[in-house]
Formats: C-alpha cells, structure tokens, sequence
C-alpha cells in the first residue's frame, strides 16, 4: 500500500494539513450560486455580503477550507471570483479553493491569491490537462483531479482508477507532485444508480492503495433525489471517510453531516481522547440553552 501522502493549502497567515494520519478537512460548498437564486442576484450586482456571511458562518461552524464559485449565466467570471476571494479575505484567512471552470477566471484569481490555494479542477480530458496544469504549476497551487475523461464519468471503479492515474502522471511530467494532485472519484446519485455508492467507495479505496493521494467528494450529491438526504450524506461520508476520504466538500451548517465527519474522526483514532467530540457537542448544548 503507498504510502499517505499530505498536501499542504495555504493562506497569507493560515496553513491547513491535509492526510489520513490526520482529521477530516471540511471544504465549504456554500460559496457557489449554483441553486441559490438570491446569491445569483447579489453576485449579478456584485454584492458580496452573503459571500461574507457564508465564510464567517462556515469557518465558526469547522470549515478549513472554502470553495469559492462565483460561476453566474452571463457574468464576467474572471472579474468576479478575484473581487469575491478579496471579499472573503475580508472577513476570515482560511485557506481557500478556487472553483471555476474557465481557465481565464482561474489564472486571474491566482494572480490575487496570496498563498497556496486548491484548484477545483481538472478532469482526464485532454484539453482540460493542457491548460489547467500548467497554471497549476505556475502558481504553485494544489488541484483537485476529477474521475471523467473525454469519454465522460466511467461507470466502474477501474475506469475511475484508470483517469485518476492519467491526471497524477500528467501532473507528474509538468513537475507536479503526487501531494499535490487531490482525487475526486465522483459520487453520483443512489437515486439513478443504485451502486453508486459503492463505485464510488471502491473507487477511493483502489486509488489510496496506489498512490496514497488525498480525496475529496461532493459527497452530498450521492443523495440527489432521495428523501431524508442528510441521514444518507451522514452514512456515506463517514463510510467514505473510513475507505480514505481526507477533505470532503460539504456544508459544515449540517449538522447531521458535521456530526458524522468528527465521529468518523473518532471512531478511526485520529481524535486524541474525543477532545474534538467533547469540544462541539459543548458548542451544541451552549448553542441549545
């Protein structure tokens, strides 16, 4: 089995640890119109007090890291992720994740960021490798690799593996190490699939055993269209987390899903005698009374 491997974000001032020797990184999802017709409006009139309200709110609530998206229907993408990364330095230094898909957005708000931020992303398709990696590399970012290829998201676990080693190879041979090269396997929807689930945990555990990478997860997308979503997010990261997910992008405002990251945490030692646990379930009971 490789060796786990720890890849390093950075803030100006904040430094986060990402591995399996240690807890789960949550990644923040709430910065991102996608769905949220009110953040959509804002960001259309560049108004970024809800993207500050979700930083503070996600950071007091265990964030280590947050995604930011700012990919709006007829914005200007690259003007607008730089203004809300400098929006969010307003209010909270913890690292962040640079989520877009347009390569001009990306290069523009790495010109900004000050530190080292995680790309989210790069997929196996050809085109994609060409132009996100070598910004990557340039910047001396981290990024996040996802499972799908020209051919689009592999059905099976092997295909998965197949596109993860692709992306780390071709990283490799720009001189981007395997640390820095995160691994997203894809979780699709039970309601679709019903092996979704388990693709996707076979997927994580396959790739860990080669290369020792970390993984992440829109692990709330595993639910899309079934009922009581959080008790199956809840069940599916924390069986994630044991096959060797390391930084899943989530809500931390869940409490259902919070709850099962510090617990799996827990359960798999990497909490040293439940002071995490102990910690938020006080922060619970003040919050309560």
């Amino acid at each position: 089995m490789a060796e786990n491997l720890t890849t390093i974000i950075t803030s100006k001032t904040k430094k986060i640890l990402i591995s399996r020797d240690r807890p789960c990184i949550i990644i923040g999802e709430r910065i991102n119109p996608t769905g949220r017709k009110m953040l959509q409006a804002a960001l259309r009139e560049e108004n970024f007090d809800i993207v500050r309200q979700d930083a503070i709110a996600q950071v007091e609530a265990g964030a280590g890291i947050l995604d930011v998206n700012v990919g709006v229907p007829g914005g200007d993408e690259a003007a607008l992720l730089s203004k809300a990364i400098k929006a969010v330095r307003e209010v909270t230094d913890a690292p962040l994740c640079i989520d877009t898909a347009d390569p001009e957005a990306l290069e523009a708000a790495l010109k900004v960021y000050e530190g080292k931020p995680l790309v989210n992303s790069v997929t196996g398709e050809d085109e994609r490798l060409e132009k996100v990696l070598p910004l990557v590399k340039e910047h001396n970012a981290a990024v996040i690799g996802l499972c799908m290829d020209d051919d689009g998201i592999p059905p099976t676990t092997e295909g998965r593996f197949a596109v993860a080693k692709k992306i780390i190879e071709r990283a490799g041979k720009l001189g981007i190490s395997p640390e820095d090269v995160v691994i997203d396997p894809l979780a699709l929807t039970l309601g679709a699939e019903h092996r979704a689930g388990r693709i996707a945990l076979d997927a994580i555990e396959m790739i860990v055993a080669e290369f020792g990478v970390n993984i992440t997860l829109g692990a709330s997308n595993i639910s899309f269209g079934m009922p009581d979503r959080r008790a199956i997010n809840a069940a599916f990261i924390a069986m994630a987390i044991h096959a060797g997910l390391t930084c899943p992008i989530v809500n931390p405002l869940h409490k259902e899903v919070a709850m099962a990251i510090l617990a799996a945490d827990l359960s798999m030692g990497r909490d040293e005698w439940g002071a995490r646990w102990i910690k938020a379930y006080r922060q619970r009971q003040k919050a309560a009374d």
